[in-house]
């Protein structure tokens, strides 16, 4: 296990303590019983005498008792320090999940995230409740068990010889296993991500599929990646399954060369029962190198999947709070200061990008498909940090401001609008749960979205399917919309929000958004020239740059750009040409 996973144990400690301690008492227990065995037969049975054999016969009772309530009490608690710990790493996980930025997601694939945060904590959790009740179980019975056949095997010392040979071949096999199978789990680990990577990439764009009739590709795809998987987990656990039956053999071995030796070397009853006892105490050390074993083998993918996790908690957040924020109010001119961004690679998504968005106007922003639009706007609420220049709010520095306050100050809807499942209602109360009514019927009205949700039975109590695949796009982008206006904030980014919208709307929603969010500062991002032609300015992008600043007049008679895209969209007529 890893340091940062080390930790989720040592904050639950008092509970490993308590298993622990069960746990001796119950292994003392076990421990006692073949020595209480050993003595009725030769203090009790071979000399007649009933009230020792009823003595013997009762403390073996009250200790195999106790024995049994400290395994109840060691599996209780072992299994409540597990599911703890794997409760708190999940949380953490998403927690950390949930403040990553796009270069940490570059890092890791979502099908990947999923399955740390699952699949691979789950082998966490099995293996911490096996170490506390097996591992540490293991080498006290194992310890206890030759103290107490080494006292029993006085005048028989081939049967330590026995004993010891057993022993050796199991940690042989131990070995053997490990080295074998531990690359094979790392391996098995990455296979379960591509599972999930194709099941997931399958079931997001099944309509794709089935338009393209793709369905035998996608199956023969998914039937690589599955049979991959199955092929390791196959190797995996044979190897591990050959486990069982050695130890059995060994187990039987055991017995077989106790008796015999002690066939020629036994002189009373007396060392008849003490190799009765013997063999009991030899069943517990092997059982105990069993128990490591079973451990031994799980171990190599625990640790995997504990490094897996830890590579998750482990990373850094590259947009995060500094130490000390400003306590500014996230208000007045937004200044992009000589802007650049790049997404890793040596060529820069965004260059030099200066502009000026005052107080209460509406700024548009226009280019061709990759000129970097959206990577722009997503500066703004630090859904990624810019690499060179800066951008102000009123003044000051986005980085200086507390993250939360940022964009609780910012309305912002992305380009690809997600819903969650709920209802109409708790989407477009996303920001505030306990947000009036009122106010979300008013959000929904400017969004142009009162109509459709009137329409339905339950209105506003509609339910909303996961990823809002029970409405249709422009319904979905209107309750997204509404989302964003429902937070009555100072500044509103709408990011291609408008392009599933027929023209009608558009204009309505444009009309709603200028009437009602007076006052407010708008970015508005758009392919539609009739979009953003009223804008109080637009911002022309080509390959990153900006190549035009101005009124849609202005920029029709100075930027070549701006006036191509126009024309291919608009007639002269109504260019006013």
């Amino acid at each position: 296990m890893t340091k940062t996973i080390f930790r989720y144990y040592v904050k639950y400690w008092w509970i490993i303590l308590l298993s622990l301690a069960f746990l001796t008492c119950e292994a003392l227990c076990e421990l006692q019983l073949p020595t209480y065995m050993s003595q009725i037969v030769a203090e009790g049975i071979a000399v007649g005498d009933m009230p020792t054999v009823y003595k013997y016969g009762l403390i073996m009772l009250g200790v195999a008792l106790a024995g049994s309530v400290s395994s109840i009490c060691v599996s209780f608690f072992a299994s409540r320090a597990a599911a703890a710990i794997s409760r708190d790493l999940r949380n953490d996980v998403f927690i950390k999940v949930s403040n990553f930025a796009n270069a940490e997601f570059d890092k890791f694939s979502i099908s990947s995230l999923i399955t740390r945060a699952t699949n691979d904590i789950t082998q966490v959790q099995t293996f911490t409740v096996m170490f506390l009740r097996m591992v540490m179980y293991a080498p006290i019975m194992g310890v206890g068990g030759v103290i107490k056949a080494v006292r029993m095997s006085e005048g028989m010392n081939s049967m330590i010889i026995v004993i010891g040979v057993a022993v050796a071949t199991l940690l042989v096999l131990v070995a053997v296993l490990i080295i074998t199978v531990l690359p094979k789990f790392k391996v098995l680990q990455r296979q379960i991500d591509r599972v999930n990577q194709v099941a997931n990439d399958e079931l997001n764009g099944l309509m794709v599929i089935r338009a393209f009739n793709t369905q035998n590709y996608e199956e023969e795809r998914f039937d690589k990646a599955n049979k991959d998987l199955t092929k390791t987990s196959l190797f995996a656990y044979r190897v591990m399954a050959l486990l069982s039956p050695y130890i059995t053999l060994v187990m039987f071995g055991v017995s077989v060369a106790v008796i015999w030796i002690a066939a020629y070397t036994a002189e009373d009853i007396t060392q008849v029962a003490n190799m009765m006892a013997f063999i009991q105490y030899a069943m517990q050390i092997i059982m105990s190198f069993m128990m490591l074993s079973m451990a031994f083998v799980l171990m190599p993918r625990a640790a995997v999947s504990a490094g897996r996790v830890s590579e998750v908690l482990t990373t850094p957040i590259t947009v995060s709070n500094k130490d000390v924020t400003v306590d500014a109010p996230v208000d007045g001119d937004i200044v992009f200061d000589n802007v650049g961004y790049s997404y890793g690679g040596e060529t820069e998504a965004v260059e030099d990008i200066s502009f000026t968005v005052k107080k209460g106007e509406t700024v548009a922003i226009i280019g061709s498909t990759g000129s970097g639009k959206s990577t722009i706007v997503n500066l703004l609420p630090r859904l990624a940090d810019v690499t060179e220049g800066k951008i102000t709010i009123g003044g000051t520095d986005v980085r200086d401001f507390d993250l939360k306050k940022l964009r609780a100050n910012i309305g912002f809807v992305p380009q690809k609008n997600i819903l969650f499942s709920g209802t109409i209602a708790t989407n477009v109360k996303y920001s505030d749960p306990g947000m009036p009514d009122e106010r979300m019927k008013e959000a929904g009205e400017i969004a142009q979205a009162k109509e459709f949700i009137e329409e339905k039975e339950e209105g506003y109590d509609s339910e909303i399917a996961q990823g809002g695949d029970n409405v249709s796009g422009g319904q979905k982008q209107r309750i997204a919309i509404a989302r964003a206006i429902a937070k009555n904030a100072p500044i509103y980014v709408f990011d291609d929000s408008f392009s599933a919208l027929d023209f009608k709307t558009d204009a309505n929603l444009r009309q709603a958004i200028k009437e009602k969010l007076a006052g407010a500062t708008v970015i508005l991002v758009a392919q539609r020239v009739g979009t953003i032609k009223n804008a109080d300015k637009i911002i022309v992008l080509d390959d990153g740059k900006i190549v035009g600043q101005g009124t849609h007049e202005e920029l029709l008679k100075n930027c070549s750009v701006y006036a191509d895209i126009a024309k291919s969209q608009l007639s002269e007529e109504e260019l006013g040409l």
